[in-house]
């Protein structure tokens, strides 16, 4: 009785409206454990940190200063955004399984997909609401630079900044996808952290080195073997780095962009659909004690 007692208390309050729809309250769950864990302070951490970055970018870069500031600030977004979406998994899966927290969110009539999809969909929305909300304090602050500097070429916050936003939203799409898949089947809390940058750090980085061992083949003994080897990497993981098309924002000019972009979007899309699913299948067969 003790024991119940205190799972009530710690656990997240459900919303007490009976008519309240499932994935609304996992919205709710995921608003309050974020404020509970502080991740809301760390995303005003990083609101503070790209605003003095974008600043110090600009003041210490001889030319283009608006243009270095928008690089630095595409950089950040990209480091610190996949960050907080795996402290939120962390809170809304991993930890839900460690302290048993099941014993109330998966009771009867809800499965065990619905859950999976309510927390999924929960954690996707405050990654992407955070992406819309830096790029917009990041387009303003760009936008001030650029009025103390006049440029001949400044760089586009129009519909290439839009496009580039949007291929950087795909990007976190799939580091959730894969920290969800990782935080169903992990056994530590470090293992989501680790593993999700690990597989962010492969997919974004063996493309770029591919091309550059085609550019400059003395770089390394035996760059020829390396580089197959490499290549064999495209098969597990999603070219992330093609994902990067800041250059058209940058530079105001949609040449940059890859030339095979809608199937670069679908196979995307498709290998975080099918990471889901994979997640859900394993959940299903998961065996709580």
């Amino acid at each position: 009785m003790r024991s119940t007692a205190l799972l009530h208390s710690s656990v997240p309050k459900q919303p007490s409206s009976p008519f309240t729809p499932p994935v609304l309250a996992d919205f709710a769950i995921c608003a309050r454990i974020a404020h509970r864990a502080r991740i809301t302070h760390f995303l005003g951490a990083i609101v503070i940190l790209l605003v003095i970055a974008c600043f110090s970018a600009a003041q210490f870069s001889g030319r283009q200063p608006a243009t270095v500031a928008l690089d630095v600030g595409f950089s950040l977004l990209r480091l610190c955004l996949p960050l907080m979406a795996i402290l939120l998994l962390q809170e809304l899966f991993y930890r839900e399984f460690d302290r048993k927290y099941y014993l109330l969110s998966l009771t009867y009539p809800r499965t065990r997909f619905a859950f999976l999809l309510g927390r999924g969909l929960a954690v996707l929305a405050c990654t992407l609401g955070s992406l819309l909300l830096l790029s917009l304090i990041l387009g303003l602050t760009v936008e001030f630079i650029a009025r103390e500097y006049a440029l001949s070429l400044p760089p586009s916050l129009g519909t290439p900044f839009a496009i580039t936003i949007l291929f950087m939203a795909l990007d976190l799409t799939v580091a959730v996808a894969v920290g969800t898949l990782i935080s169903i089947a992990a056994s530590s809390t470090s293992f989501v952290l680790v593993g999700t940058l690990g597989f962010l750090l492969c997919a974004r980085s063996f493309s770029p080195i591919i091309e550059l061992l085609a550019m400059d083949s003395t770089l390394v003994s035996n760059a020829q073997t390396y580089q197959s080897s490499l290549s064999l990497l495209g098969y597990l993981f999603p070219d992330l780095a093609k994902l990067d098309v800041r250059m058209i924002a940058l530079y105001n000019n949609m040449a940059f962009l890859p030339g095979n972009w809608p199937t670069l979007v679908l196979t995307t899309s498709a290998y975080a659909l099918a990471l889901f699913s994979l997640s859900v299948w394993l959940l299903g067969r998961r065996r709580f004690s």
